[in-house]
């Protein structure tokens, strides 16, 4: 389980169909070990390879075809996040790091201090997203401004524009999405 509030960010070293490789400066290194598990853009993944300077992960084919991680490129930046533990302070919501699907960037606007991203999403997912609600995007949490049967906008405040991946996003650019998880399970209570 992550909270969503990100604090290291890595790049991609190398990515190949079922390896990944992420370089980091940061202090996350020191605290990983083989087969502990790290959010890369909120996909929860087990460590499988270490050292002074990256860790790599090992990737299934559902995470390839769920995921934007076909759209990762040598040097692209990534979100990075250790798990929560009993201790840690719940400022996000709760982010299971199991992807539901991609959503693709439509627009980004500047927005008084933050900037206001608006994104184009399946309709299956649309319909777990509300206003206000919360949403998870590269392993980020957000909260949603406006939901519609196919897009969804969310706020980025200043610091977590400049401290995570997202001042690199473009037009275009999939992120990876986790709705919430208790929207799943009440519909899939409702249904029976």
């Amino acid at each position: 389980m992550f909270t969503g509030i990100i604090k290291d960010t890595g790049r991609v070293q190398d990515i190949s169909e079922d390896c990944l490789v992420i370089r980091t400066e940061s202090n996350l290194l020191g605290r990983l070990w083989l087969g502990a598990s790290v959010a890369i853009d909120g996909i929860c993944l087990t460590v499988t390879g270490l050292n002074q300077a990256s860790f790599s992960v090992q990737i299934m084919p559902e995470t390839i075809r769920r995921t934007n991680l076909r759209h990762l490129q040598g040097g692209d930046q990534v979100n990075l996040e250790l798990p929560a533990t009993p201790e840690s302070f719940l400022a996000g919501h709760i982010v299971q790091g199991h992807i539901d699907g991609t959503a693709r960037v439509m627009e980004i606007v500047a927005d008084g201090n933050s900037h206001r991203l608006k994104f184009e999403v399946a309709p299956s997912l649309a319909r777990y997203i509300v206003s206000k609600g919360s949403i998870a995007v590269n392993g980020v949490s957000l909260t949603v401004i406006d939901g519609g049967e196919s897009y969804f906008t969310v706020g980025v405040v200043p610091h977590t524009w400049i401290s995570t991946m997202f001042h690199r996003l473009k037009i275009g650019d999939f992120a990876n999405i986790e709705v919430d998880v208790l929207a799943k399970y009440v519909e899939k209570i409702m249904n029976h």
